[in-house]
């Protein structure tokens, strides 16, 4: 075992601080400190505050007495060095005010003391009410004890939940929402653990199923209760068997190790050329070259089936061409079709046209011509078959794909291809108190106090609870026709249970040729994929919805001759300010 919780004083031990003989009672009032070395205080041990402290009840010596034991614990606990301390939640924000305020003042000093709240999964009078035979009726989720709790304490990023793993396990869209939470541990009583064929203690298939939706969010394991076999290793053993057994190692998971729930802001490969590292590891990515060079295949298929001189080289333009892939892509393509080609590698970056040129030299030959310079502003000498392209940002048009590709449309013939021919944003509302913790703590000098609220992040999205599924919201087609690029729409989302609203994630898929798409859609998601996390815009408050609630909410992409911004805002279930007007906080 990693580290235990323990109680910081005997629970059966009560202190006396309003009056009576107990008050004059000397001698220590727990362990001395010296018991542990300092390291061992600081990485093993989780305090556990005395159950008989209620500094909510209504007789003022019990509460004052209370508050004053409340108080002695947490400043022993600094003292110890302890990384947290645990209670238990049994109760609504009605019967507990007065100790989340304690608790406030405690997380808001200067001290780096995480408080664990443990919460039962399924609300104890649920559970009581499974061995009778009348029905309970409704009573209130123990997400709402939390939830309440949290935002009294002002969504504190040192408050987490400890969360009371249940032996009926309440609705699975509940337990999703759990997913959007500060879990830092599953609390497994001993009484949950059946025992298999062999002697050994195991959890139920479902039970399971609960370990691996929660082994994502890296969350510890607590053991709790009774020893009901012969070692209370066996416990041990199975979890850390079923701990290994959740963990994936695929090129998506390798790739993004380290990066879950952590803010970046969108690449601007118009605006900054990207460095040599970054480029390697798209390169690496499985999927998309492969992808990529399929459609090419079809597309070149496609304009072959049609030439009258069939001598003729058909000319690809590769815009963007950073250090080459998709001219090999493109190179490759034509030698399974069979057809001689002319490629124009344009790319405005210099550091990778050192990269281009090389290849050019020594590989390529006569096959490519490579052309350094911003398409936009290129001359071509000759209009384009296939136009291919890789400037899709995670919400597909964020890092100006219409813009760059309208400015080389003119070089495209009447029937030529552009690859991709297409591409589809989508938006969905999501709930994660860590990424809303996450944006208020950026700081920038040089910005108004909002702009991080009103700007767009990358994210590998892993701590947080979809409140409905994606809905598509801007689509762009190439060859482009119209000539603007700005847009609008309003999404209609129905809130399923009660839930908080941080922000909308965001995703995108395309189709590059025909039926070859790549998509970072969960739902359709290309397997094996690296090379966009989604995206996250987030909202200045919290909104508490309730089941049955609709969230509308409103998006702009807006154009200027020199920027182009997004803006955001919410009209149900309550109006809300729009987010980045005029670009103020953030352009591309």
């Amino acid at each position: 075992y990693e580290f235990m919780c323990v109680p910081l004083v005997h629970p059966l031990f009560k202190r006396e601080f309003v009056s009576g003989s107990a008050k004059k009672r000397t001698g220590p009032f727990t362990r001395p400190d010296i018991v542990l070395c300092s390291s061992d205080w600081n990485t093993l041990i989780i305090g556990k505050l005395s159950p008989h402290i209620k500094v909510d009840s209504k007789n003022p010596s019990l509460k004052k007495n209370s508050e004053e034991t409340l108080k002695q614990e947490l400043a022993l606990a600094s003292h110890l060095g302890l990384v947290g301390v645990t209670f238990k939640l049994t109760k609504g924000i009605k019967e507990n005010a007065n100790l989340s305020r304690i608790i406030c003042d405690k997380v808001s000093s200067m001290c780096s003391l995480q408080v664990w709240i443990q919460v039962p999964m399924e609300n104890p009078i649920k559970q009581a009410y499974s061995y009778r035979e009348e029905d309970c009726g409704k009573v209130e989720s123990p997400w709402e004890w939390w939830n309440a709790f949290r935002i009294v304490c002002d969504y504190n990023r040192k408050l987490g939940v400890a969360l009371i793993v249940s032996h009926d396990l309440p609705d699975q869209e509940e337990i999703d929402r759990w997913l959007g939470e500060p879990v830092k541990c599953l609390i497994f009583p001993t009484t949950l653990f059946i025992t298999n064929k062999k002697g050994y203690p195991v959890l139920s298939k479902a039970h399971q199923a609960l370990v691996k939706k929660f082994a994502m969010l890296e969350v510890q394991f607590v053991l709790t209760g009774q020893n009901r076999y012969q070692s209370i290793t066996y416990y041990h053993n199975y979890l850390e068997y079923l701990w290994k057994d959740c963990e994936s190692d695929g090129a998506v998971e390798r790739y993004a190790r380290g990066y879950e729930d952590y803010l970046q802001c969108p690449l601007q490969p118009l605006m900054d050329n990207l460095e040599s590292q970054t480029y390697e590891v798209f390169e690496k990515d499985p999927v998309k070259y492969s992808q990529y060079q399929t459609a090419i295949y079809q597309a070149i298929s496609a304009v072959k089936s049609k030439l009258e001189d069939k001598s003729r080289k058909i000319v690809i333009m590769v815009v963007g061409a950073g250090r080459g892939p998709l001219v090999r892509a493109s190179l490759n393509a034509a030698k399974k079709a069979n057809q001689s080609i002319k490629v124009y590698a344009v790319e405005k970056n210099p550091n990778a046209v050192l990269t281009l040129q090389a290849l050019e030299k020594d590989l390529w030959e006569d096959k490519v011509t490579v052309v350094s310079c911003d398409m936009r502003e290129w001359n071509s000498p000759e209009n384009a078959d296939i136009v291919v392209s890789e400037l899709l940002g995670s919400f597909g048009d964020n890092e100006l794909s219409p813009e760059c590709l309208d400015g080389i449309q003119r070089f495209v013939k009447p029937d030529g291809i552009c690859i991709p021919t297409s591409y589809t944003s989508y938006i969905a509302p999501v709930q994660s108190s860590k990424l809303y913790n996450e944006v208020r703590q950026c700081r920038d000098k040089d910005k108004h106090t909002l702009a991080h609220f009103e700007t767009s992040y990358v994210v590998h999205l892993q701590n947080k609870y979809d409140i409905a599924k994606p809905q598509p919201l801007f689509t762009f087609k190439h060859p482009n026709n119209a000539t603007d690029n700005s847009r609008y729409d309003t999404k209609v989302f129905k809130v399923r249970q009660n839930s908080v609203l941080h922000g909308f994630s965001g995703y995108f898929d395309t189709v590059l040729f025909n039926n070859i798409t790549l998509s970072i859609k969960p739902s359709t998601h290309s397997p094996g994929m690296f090379s966009w996390f989604p995206i996250f815009f987030p909202i200045r408050e919290p909104i508490q919805l309730k089941a049955g609630d609709q969230i509308v909410v409103h998006f702009w992409r807006q154009c200027n001759s020199k920027n182009v911004w997004y803006e955001w805002c919410i009209s149900e279930p309550f109006p809300g300010p729009i987010h980045n007007p005029g670009g103020r906080s953030y352009t591309i």
